[in-house]
């Protein structure tokens, strides 16, 4: 019988921390769930992927880039995720945003909603493309000071003025994820 897991993910490596609690079903594929999480976290999903289970990653294998990943397309989350388990997500492997996921619960299908959906969380996404952590922080120093000799280029015309580092707007996940909701109650995932 197909369970619902309630997942934790935080951005390792940013204070004050940004992060998010979420729910799906244990059914689907890591693939899956990484696109979950672009709409959960708010990334743009331009970038490759990849989930660290125990000694096991896990991406999309590209033989130009990386061959040697497991196929997350191919792995189910029941298959591999105990309660309580933490692993590792990582999101653009050139700015390389670290993510801990950890499965906080798993539930009878009976006690949940509509599934994906987002439940609480801190803080909007980095901009994608920003240059990591050390751009990220950076970004928001510029921001802070619009004498910055850089806040024209970096913040008025690339960022957006009205970027709010501190904004979580959960309505928006959520509709978002239910654009994943068939008429009939079923998810896509």
């Amino acid at each position: 019988m197909t369970k619902i897991l309630q997942f934790k993910i935080t951005i390792d490596g940013i204070t004050p921390k940004i992060w998010r609690r979420f729910l799906v079903k244990d059914n689907i594929s890591f693939d899956d769930l990484h696109n979950i999480i672009q709409f959960v976290m708010g990334w743009g999903n331009y970038h490759l992927y990849s989930f660290y289970l125990n000694k096991e990653e896990m991406g999309i294998p590209d033989p130009d880039f990386r061959n040697d990943l497991l196929n997350a397309k191919k792995f189910k989350l029941k298959d591999k995720l105990p309660l309580k388990q933490k692993f590792g997500y990582v999101y653009d492997l050139g700015d390389n945003w670290e993510h801990i996921l950890t499965v906080e619960k798993i539930l009878d299908n009976k006690d949940a909603t509509l599934i994906p959906i987002c439940l609480k969380g801190e803080r909007a996404c980095p901009p994608e493309d920003c240059g990591s952590y050390p751009g990220y922080y950076e970004l928001m120093k510029i921001k802070k000071d619009k004498n910055h000799p850089e806040y024209k280029e970096r913040i008025a015309e690339w960022l957006g003025e009205d970027y709010d580092f501190e904004h979580f707007d959960i309505e928006e996940i959520n509709k978002e994820l239910l654009k994943l909701v068939k008429v009939d109650g079923r998810t896509n995932f």
